[in-house]
């Protein structure tokens, strides 16, 4: 569990640390500058990443029958 977990960092540095490394604005992606097109991303993979985590969780599994 420790480690599906675990994967709750990878927005955290995606969004922290990787706009130092795609600071472009080319390539255009969808239109929008590939800097925000990757925030874009992230936001939406974060959603994902939490829904799996809950998921996963068996704290969240207590009232199940």
């Amino acid at each position: 569990m420790r480690s599906i977990r675990g994967l709750a960092v990878a927005p955290y540095l995606a969004l922290i640390v990787g706009p130092f490394f795609v600071n472009r604005v080319t390539p255009l992606v969808f239109g929008l500058p590939f800097l925000l097109a990757w925030i874009v991303v992230w936001i939406l993979l974060t959603s994902l990443i939490m829904a799996v985590i809950y998921a996963v969780d068996p704290a969240n599994r207590e009232g199940e029958p």
